[in-house]
Order: C-alpha cells, then sequence, then structure tokens
C-alpha cells in the first residue's frame, strides 16, 4: 500500500508544472502553450500562477485557485477556454472576434478594413490574426484616426503582403508634418466628412 502510494506520488509530481507570473490580458485570458485561459475578470493585469497538469491549466492567484479549465491537446493554438463564470455579468464587456474587429475598421476607413481583411486573410486560422489585427486597432488609442487611417493607406502601397502594426505604426509616427502636427482631415482625403476620436474610441467594451 505504501509503496502503490510513493508510486501515485511521484507520478502526479511528474506531471505537473508550474509556471509563475503570467500576466492577466486585458482580454480576461492568460496564455498557455499558445492557448489562451479566461479569468476571473477583476483579475486583469495582475500576475497570476498556473499548475498545469495532464489534463487540466489550474489558475492561481497568491494561494487562492480562481479558475480551472481542461488542457488543449498539444496540436492546437490561438483557441481560447472561457468560464462564463470569469466575465461579468450583464453586456459590460464583449470580447473581440472577427465581427467586431471588422465593425471597428468599417468606421475608420476603406484603407483600414483592407489592412484588417488581409491580416486576417493571412492567419492559418482565423483566431491567429485577431491579436494583430488588434494591434493595429490600439494604435487609435496612441494616434488621431486621421493619422491611422493616413497609415494604413501607406501600409498598403508597400510591397508586404499582410502589414502588420509595427508597419502601420511606423507610417503613423511618420506621418507628422514637418511642422510636427498631424496632417489635417481635409488635407488627406481631399474634404469629406472625418468623425472625432470620440466617435472611433466608442463600442462596446
Amino acid at each position: 500500500m505504501a509503496l502503490k502510494a510513493s508510486n501515485t506520488h511521484a507520478r502526479w509530481a511528474r506531471t505537473r508544472t508550474w509556471s509563475y507570473k503570467r500576466k492577466v490580458g486585458k482580454n480576461a485570458h492568460v496564455v498557455w502553450a499558445e492557448n489562451f485561459h479566461s479569468v476571473p475578470f477583476g483579475r486583469i493585469g495582475v500576475l497570476v500562477d498556473l499548475r498545469v497538469t495532464d489534463t487540466m491549466v489550474e489558475v492561481y492567484w497568491a494561494d487562492e485557485r480562481l479558475t480551472c479549465h481542461l488542457l488543449l491537446p498539444k496540436s492546437t493554438t490561438n483557441q481560447y477556454q472561457t468560464n462564463d463564470a470569469d466575465l461579468p455579468e450583464g453586456r459590460s464587456w464583449q470580447a473581440w472576434d472577427r465581427a467586431r474587429i471588422d465593425d471597428w475598421a468599417a468606421r475608420m476607413w476603406p484603407a483600414t478594413v483592407t489592412v484588417i481583411g488581409k491580416i486576417c486573410e493571412a492567419a492559418s486560422i482565423a483566431e491567429a490574426g485577431y491579436d494583430p489585427a488588434l494591434a493595429v486597432q490600439r494604435l487609435s488609442r496612441r494616434f488621431s484616426p486621421t493619422r491611422v487611417i493616413a497609415a494604413c493607406e501607406l501600409a498598403l502601397r508597400g510591397p508586404i503582403r499582410s502589414p502588420r502594426m509595427r508597419t502601420c505604426g511606423r507610417s503613423s509616427t511618420q506621418g507628422k508634418t514637418k511642422r510636427g502636427a498631424s496632417p489635417d482631415a481635409s488635407e488627406a482625403y481631399g474634404g469629406g466628412y472625418v468623425r472625432g476620436s470620440a466617435y472611433y474610441a466608442g463600442g462596446t467594451r
């Protein structure tokens, strides 16, 4: 009996892996083995520890187990494991998916739609395109809509088949006029109505 218990403990010790100080992303998920696992919404931004066994991924904060997920196969990447209990109640939060990303791009300019489309088309699976597409979306927090749109247009003129945030970001930082100011919307697009930054920053979060 003692030998059996010892063997059981030894097997448990071999099959568990600890990964420390993994940051919970703004989407309330933590990454393990290139997949995303939900964490209670109130823990966004904190550092958590992961205990991984042959079948489970458990998320700990200090000595508290926050949540757990079934371990996905090793061949699986860029998949989301989301527990409903980890998300806030009501409709105050909404995960980013292709439809929401496309909606944001459509509210910017056709060039932004094209950039997002090229990024997603180049991804091996749909979910793999979300992060690089959202990286372009995050530029709108740093730069005006005019600058982001102009950057996307510049990126599409280049030889890169699938523009990325660093391409658009570099164009954004270089998109200043000689005086160091952002180009006026009417100069960039020959007139036309451009909505204010509050409009583009909107959307369900």
